[in-house]
């Protein structure tokens, strides 16, 4: 994810938003991974599969590793990727990764972690209301 322009990443976090101009953007200019990732992390279980399939599987596990699935943060612990595992666990309001993230510079991953776990924290919350329980 570090080598993509900052105004890519800027519509990346438009479209994790939920902006569908700015998903549709990426979409049809060169960035399926990065729509299909916002979607994934929207709750989309068909972009995570589109990822893990495709070319680009590291960001159907970062998607997964956001929601502390448990196979997804060793899948990037073994994968050596830090930086993916340090912005999952920043995603998830992780103090120390945050501050990985601030040490390097990577303040607009900073912004798109604090996205991230508002969305995270309110799927939490939709998915814990006593009436969508199923008996």
């Amino acid at each position: 994810m570090l080598e993509y322009d900052v105004k890519i990443l800027l519509a990346f976090g438009k479209a994790i938003d939920g902006y569908k101009e700015y998903f549709e953007w990426l979409l049809n200019n060169g960035y399926p991974e990065l729509a299909a990732l916002a979607n994934a992390i929207r709750g989309d279980e068909g972009a995570v599969q589109w990822l893990l399939k495709s070319k680009y599987p590291q960001y159907g596990v970062l998607s997964n590793a956001m929601d502390n699935e448990t196979n997804a943060v060793q899948w990037l612990i073994d994968f050596k990727d830090e930086f993916l595992l340090q912005f999952a666990q920043a995603s998830r309001g992780n103090e120390d990764s945050i501050e990985w993230l601030r040490r390097k510079h990577l303040n607009i991953f900073i912004m798109l972690a604090e996205k991230i776990n508002k969305i995270l924290k309110f799927q939490v919350k939709e998915n814990t209301f006593w009436y969508k329980i199923k008996f």
